[in-house]
């Protein structure tokens, strides 16, 4: 029995969905539906708002790649799985994006001919993880990243390996693994012997098959290995092995394969053949191959030990547990952290009185988060050959334990050191070395590194010098990994979640991708600084892959938020004491079936109220000390397999009344309450069936409107499913309909404005001004990454934007909620530009910096068209006038606050006008820069365009 079975007992589950209800979106249409992309960003009208990047940097994301120039290490590209490429030129202490605006950003792989220049990307990351997004095949540039082109492969979406041939240019061999959750025979080995404008597919083992690692013997590229791998992934359930993940050779350039490993070959085969990494290294000219594997196949059961396991308890019956020294009994319930009512005496009394059984003790302490790490799989296995392939020897004797657990799908990668064959690296948990050939191992993962390792490089003209990438970004040693350094200056986080509070400035929240939970400042700006300082502004405040955040509004640090699969927590972030507080049923009952993202959310109308979704909706009245069931199972009841599935993904209560509740789940279920959780309608009837609910969003403006979004990446269906009710659900019309084909992870109501809506997609932030009827792109600063939340701090008028792979970024929506019909209707109109606090010292030279002051003045303008901008004193005198090219809708005009020089003298009188004998004059002068700057006070702006003239007053203060 494999794994992924032996786990029915925590979800045992009653509805089997067909194979593909949903069918895949064409890659073509993906590819052509990125003009709709640049068709809705030329036709935007907000595009000239600015996002700024507010980092957080330190905890970085998930490298996939890294390519060296060996003549000069120094010099490196960083593949990020979200985040698109960068590039160093001075090791890492900055980088520069250059794979941002295409199609995708997500990266598999990446090879450099560093002689020529060219850059060669395979998108779609290899990892098959819950956020390992699909990529559109291979793009190549010839002027290191400043452009690219296509070069076609699109359905295989996600790329292993790219091989470059070390003598002809126009040679390169693509190791594709395919769909991650459908099948497709668009996957395999693929060559190119013309620079990619035309491929073969030359390695083909099945639908479900892709190949997912490739390595060339050093001095022959007409000798290559690869590595297939069988998965298949559903919502549900992961098939992470099969009997087709083997070992291939091709001896003519990879024209053709022959299949290595077999039953006689001494490499695991079989149904528990899981991902497979390869490498090579030359010794005396012997060459020498590794493996690694992810071993799926069982563990043989343990010698009975004097203590009760869980496997015991699974088949025990009644009596062979009453039978039991009460002391295994007492020590099960300590170790495994039952509550104290649950002690031996009541435990006893349970099983003797048939109120629960052996089989529920199991149950009670056994869910998603600790099958991870609690499990009988083999895991990480290395294997050696020295006869090209033909017979392979394990290089260890015991377990590798600890380093794959029940996820070795996310890793798969293996180094050997070129100056010695026996100093081998395997990347997982952990970073491993051997020393020895692989028999022992020395865990080289020091403090500042990150737990989960994706790429190596191993420098061959200077032993020791590592480059390693992992789920917190590039670390560099030159010790062989005695010590290392951080690399982080990227903002690369991969966050799921982010939230905001009411403090002054506001702070910002936000769950990442195995980087736990940060808090910090929204005035944040990039800068080393805190390297002297030893204060970074981001503090982390939770661990683990980071989730949901909600903050009691009533002192800005009561925070609610957790970690992976409903584990969740109170925190005083000013004390930072932290209480568990995730509910559990009672002994003997179902456990609670929780989201990999379990959602909360926090009453506004009463902020001691809390909301958690399991598979039922649980609600405690004092700040998650008690939680209530106040629903039943709101799911369809969820689907075999060994992922938590028919969960509740998304709840929200309406802002206009308590009690009026949404759910909505993964397996496409949306429910209503009207009256605290009492009752429950399915209101899903008219919405496409199976789709991920990814977000429920009741009206702040009408108290029977309510926003749906679905998604449908888990079928690789990429259609945006976006719908409005406006009777509580009993009808549901379609919005969106002129979005590109991005699966849609947010939508957010405006707070103010009731037609504006927002939406983030798998691929950009889009909005619309009609309730959902047109949308445009947001882009100014913003690259093209997935936006999995937004969240809308109304006193700044600012949206944050949390993105899985390029961090944070924060734009100003002030004048964005001004813009209603009758606005727009004008030709031209201005709005209050803001503040600005005066400085003296504008245009002088510093040592330190030349501070340049800039005013912001907001207009919109129904056409585009060249405008003028006179600015004067309070009495009319005339200080600037400069013309600007406007754009049809939203413009912020830029103007440095610089006087005529020509006025000054009469500018000096007017300021000093009034000044008492007593009092020293204001004398204004053109400063070290040539420029002169306008005083404190108040100045009238007067913008002309066309026949149309508008006024604004710019203060400073």
């Amino acid at each position: 029995m494999r794994f992924t079975l032996f786990t029915l007992c925590l979800f045992a589950l009653n509805v089997v969905f067909a194979q593909n209800p949903v069918p895949a979106t064409p890659a073509q249409s993906r590819i052509q539906s990125y003009a709709q992309r640049q068709f809705l960003r030329d036709a935007s009208i907000a595009n000239a708002i600015e996002f700024r990047n507010v980092g957080p940097t330190v905890m970085s994301g998930r490298v996939a790649d890294i390519d060296v120039w060996e003549e000069d290490p120094t010099h490196f590209y960083i593949a990020y799985a979200s985040g698109g490429l960068w590039k160093t030129e001075n090791n890492g202490l900055s980088f520069t994006p250059l794979f941002e605006k295409e199609v995708v950003m997500t990266i598999g792989d990446i090879a450099v001919d560093w002689k020529t220049g060219t850059i060669w990307v395979g998108t779609g990351e290899v990892n098959a993880s819950r956020s390992s997004y699909a990529g559109t095949g291979i793009y190549k540039s010839t002027d290191e990243g400043k452009t690219w082109t296509h070069l076609g492969l699109p359905e295989t979406h996600h790329i292993g390996r790219i091989l470059l041939h070390p003598d002809d240019p126009n040679t390169a061999w693509v190791a594709a693994l395919g769909h991650l959750y459908s099948s497709n025979p668009e996957r395999g080995l693929y060559k190119t012997t013309n620079g990619g404008k035309s491929w073969d597919r030359t390695l083909y083992a099945g639908p479900e098959t892709g190949v997912v690692d490739l390595i060339m013997e050093p001095d022959n590229p007409n000798i290559l290995y690869a590595a297939t791998w069988q998965r298949e992934r559903r919502a549900w359930n992961f098939v992470e092995s099969g009997a087709a993940s083997a070992i291939y050779k091709s001896t003519d350039g990879g024209n053709t394969w022959t299949r290595l490993t077999n039953i006689n070959s001494g490499f695991p085969t079989g149904e528990g053949a899981g991902r497979i990494g390869l490498d090579i290294v030359q010794a005396d000219g012997n060459t020498i191959l590794y493996a690694a594997i992810d071993n799926y196949g069982r563990r043989p059961a343990k010698e009975k030990e004097d203590e009760l396991t869980k496997a015991e308890l699974r088949t025990m019956s009644k009596e062979a547990f009453l039978e039991l020294p009460p002391y295994q009994i007492k020590a099960y319930l300590r170790s495994n952290g039952f509550p104290k009512k649950y002690d031996l005496e009541t435990v006893l009394e349970m099983v003797k009185t048939d109120e629960i059984t052996p089989q529920d003790l199991v149950a009670y302490v056994e869910d998603a988060n600790s099958l991870l790490f609690d499990t009988p799989v083999i895991g990480l296995e290395v294997y050696r050959s020295d006869n090209g392939g033909r017979t392979w020897k394990k290089t260890h004797d015991d377990y590798i334990d600890q380093v794959y657990n029940s996820y070795g799908y996310y890793f798969g990668q293996i180094r050997v050191a070129p100056q010695d064959p026996n100093q081998i690296f395997v990347m997982g948990v952990p970073v491993l070395r051997s020393d020895d050939g692989g028999k022992t191992w020395t865990n080289i993962m020091q403090d500042n590194v990150h737990a989960d390792h994706h790429a190596l490089w191993i420098n061959p003209n200077r032993p020791e010098h590592l480059i390693l990438g992992n789920d917190g970004g590039i670390n560099i040693s030159y010790d062989n990994g005695a010590h290392w350094a951080k690399c982080n200056s990227p903002a690369v986080g991969q966050f799921y979640t982010v939230a905001v509070d009411h403090a002054e400035p506001y702070r910002i929240y936000g769950g990442l991708q195995d980087n736990g939970v940060w808090m910090g400042p929204s005035t944040y700006e990039a800068s080393d600084r805190w390297h002297a300082t030893g204060q970074y502004p981001y503090k982390e405040i939770m661990g683990g892959d980071g989730m949901q955040v909600a903050i009691d509004p009533r002192d800005n640090q009561t925070v609610y938020t957790g970690f992976q699969f409903g584990n969740y927590f109170r925190i005083n972030t000013s004390t930072e004491k932290t209480t568990y507080i995730t509910p559990k049923p009672d002994l003997g009952e179902r456990p609670y079936r929780w989201n990999w993202q379990a959602p909360i959310h926090l009453s506004i109308h009463n902020p001691d109220i809390l909301y958690m979704g399991a598979h039922k909706m649980l609600r405690s009245m004092d700040q998650g000390e008690h939680f209530e069931e106040i629903s039943g199972d709101l799911t369809q009841g969820g689907v075999t397999g060994d992922v938590p599935y028919g969960t509740l993904s998304s709840i929200h209560e309406s802002p206009l009344q308590f009690g009026l509740l949404y759910t909505g789940s993964d397996d496409g279920l949306v429910h209503l309450s009207r009256d605290g959780g009492f009752s429950w309608s399915n209101i899903t009837s008219n919405l496409p069936g199976d789709l991920w609910v990814s977000r429920v969003q009741a009206s702040a403006h009408q108290k029977s409107r309510v926003y749906v979004a679905l998604n449908g990446y888990r079928w690789d269906d990429f259609t945006p499913y976006l719908y409005v009710s406006e009777d509580y659900g009993s009808t549901w019309q379609r919005i969106g309909t002129d979005l590109p084909l991005e699966p849609v992870n947010v939508i957010r109501e405006d707070p103010e404005h009731p037609e504006l809506l927002y939406v983030g997609t798998d691929h950009g932030l889009y909005i619309s001004l009609d309730k959902g009827k047109h949308f445009m792109l947001l882009d100014n600063n913003l690259p093209a990454v997935a936006v999995h939340d937004l969240a809308i701090q109304n006193t700044a008028k600012e949206l944050v934007v949390g993105t899985h792979g390029r961090s944070i970024y924060v734009g100003r929506i002030k004048e964005l909620q001004q813009l209603d019909s009758s606005l727009m209707a004008k030709a031209l109109h201005a709005f209050p530009p803001d503040p600005i606090r005066y400085r003296s010292n504008w245009g002088k030279k510093s040592v330190w910096e030349q501070t340049i002051p800039e005013a912001q003045i907001p207009v919109y303008a129904n056409r585009p068209g060249k405008a003028s901008v006179t600015v004067s004193t309070p009495d009319s005198l005339e200080l600037q006038n400069f013309e600007v090219q406007l754009s049809k809708g939203l413009n912020y005009i830029a103007y440095g606050l610089t006087i005529s020089e020509e006025i000054l003298d009469e500018y000096n009188e007017t300021l000093n006008k009034d000044r008492k004998s007593d009092e020293k004059p204001v004398r204004i002068k053109v400063m070290d820069n040539g420029n002169a700057y306008l005083y404190r006070g108040n100045y009238s702006l007067e913008i002309q365009f066309g026949e149309q003239t508008v006024q604004e007053t710019l203060k400073l203060e």
